[in-house]
């Protein structure tokens, strides 16, 4: 059943509870307003067709300068909410047209919504007139009385906390905020209770995640800082190649691993690629090189699309005991390797619109005994790629990091001897999804890739 699905964003709250001088949808975390975070993932879903944002009055100018800068294209009407959520709602869902439409109704401060669950809202659509979105509680549920004393204390098994989105076919949550227009007594804060109250239809539920949080204390700011640092994304290996037909793609540590898998597979789908190592006299701790390395490129095809950087060393040793030159060496290729190929491939890039794509390790999320050099190299090109996303956004240069399972690469296995292939991933799987990154509209992110 195919049918136009509109996202409604509520961003008219104050943010009275976290006492700050601007509402909580537009303070920024990892280089963006909380907002932006949320429309972010509606506006890259292929399902959802249009986005309507309900705001409050006071910070319409504040959204309409985000709008101007971003450009979303799916974004259609900014309305003026209501003294309520309720209202708000209201506001947005009469906005859409047509009553045979799949009406997504999100907070603007769950910025950690999934493309999964929205997909799954869509497709319960098809069967059901209104869902919800919950989790599973994990603490005891009480029911308490006006003495604050226990009234009952109903089976876990059977309680859930909500989340959004909330979906709807349009014509029954119209009807919903049509009957609650005229209803005195009704307190309903929510648009599923609405359906519920007034039994308009059952209301499944799509299962949740624990990510989905709303951002409504100062201590969630912290914790959705965090969660950003260490967001994943996982997108599938769709890689045509009519897309790469012609581009021109640069490569270092292309002799070997992953570098030299990219080089191979972007050459058989006719990308024209050139690759570069230290096997070459390129070597990417070395800034003077790296520049001479794009201009060559540049000026023989007259372009560059995209800057690939899978140069790095493993070396193991207590920080202690290793040398200092060693530990030098090592930060110069992990880390100023990296900054080196940016910060000479920009100039190129902001010509063609173009991306650069960097590598990190699943060492990032917390530092490795006997590996403290290397696991921190990759946590900063982790913060390096999430700031300069921000940075690079006017030029419409985009920034990504991989971030591949163990894979059986010549690195590997000096570092770790011999181990089962079966549990390693293998080069050409990296090379294919770091190549379907290239050719996204995603920045910022560290994309996953794993051997399922």
């Amino acid at each position: 059943m195919s049918r136009k699905v509109v996202a409604v964003i509520l961003a008219s709250g104050k943010g009275e509870r976290l006492n700050q001088n601007i509402a909580k949808q537009f303070i920024k975390i990892a280089g963006k307003t909380i907002v932006e975070h949320t429309l972010d993932t509606f506006e890259r879903h292929d399902g959802v067709d249009e986005i309507i944002i309900v705001i409050n009055p006071d910070y319409r100018n504040t959204m309409e300068e985000i709008l101007l800068k971003a450009s979303y294209k799916k974004v259609t009407k900014l309305l003026n909410g209501g003294q309520t959520r309720r209202q708000s709602s209201s506001i947005g869902v009469n906005a859409v047209n047509d009553d045979a439409a799949k009406v997504l109704i999100h907070d603007a401060v769950r910025p950690f919504i999934s493309a999964e669950i929205i997909q799954e809202c869509i497709d319960a659509l098809d069967k059901h007139h209104a869902v919800d979105v919950a989790i599973p509680a994990t603490d005891t549920v009480l029911r308490v009385n006006d003495a604050s004393c226990i009234a009952s204390i109903p089976e876990r098994k059977y309680m859930m906390q909500g989340q959004t989105p909330q979906a709807f076919r349009a014509g029954i949550i119209k009807r919903a905020h049509s009957l609650a227009e005229s209803d005195r007594n009704e307190n309903v804060t929510d648009d599923c209770g609405l359906i519920l109250h007034y039994k308009l239809s059952e209301i499944f539920v799509v299962r949740g995640s624990t990510e989905n949080i709303k951002i409504t204390y100062l201590e969630d700011i912290v914790y959705a800082d965090k969660l950003f640092q260490l967001r994943k994304i996982h997108h599938e290996n769709r890689l045509t190649p009519e897309r790469l037909e012609g581009k021109v793609l640069v490569v270092f540590g292309a002799s070997r691993g992953i570098g030299k898998s990219i080089v191979e597979i972007a050459g058989l789908y006719g990308a024209k690629v050139h690759g570069f190592s230290r096997s070459d006299k390129v070597d990417v701790a070395d800034y003077a090189t790296v520049e001479r390395a794009l201009e060559q490129v540049s000026r023989l095809e007259g372009k560059i699309d995209y800057v690939v950087n899978t140069a790095a060393v493993l070396r193991m040793g207590k920080l202690e005991t290793r040398d200092l030159a060693d530990l030098h060496e090592e930060i110069a290729i992990n880390y100023m390797g990296s900054v080196n190929v940016i910060k000479a491939s920009v100039p190129h890039l902001k010509k063609t619109r173009g991306c650069i794509l960097l590598f990190t390790s699943s060492s990032y999320t917390r530092g490795r005994a006997l590996y403290s050099s290397y696991s921190s190299t990759k946590a900063a090109i982790v913060n390096l790629v999430q700031a300069l996303a921000e940075e690079l956004l006017p030029d419409a240069v985009r920034i990504n990091t991989i971030n591949p399972e163990r894979t059986s690469t010549p690195m590997r296995w000096e570092a770790f001897g011999k181990e089962p292939e079966e549990t390693l991933l293998q080069p050409d799987k990296v090379a294919i999804s770091s190549l379907t990154t290239l050719l996204s509209d995603i920045t910022g992110q560290v994309v996953y890739i794993t051997r399922e």
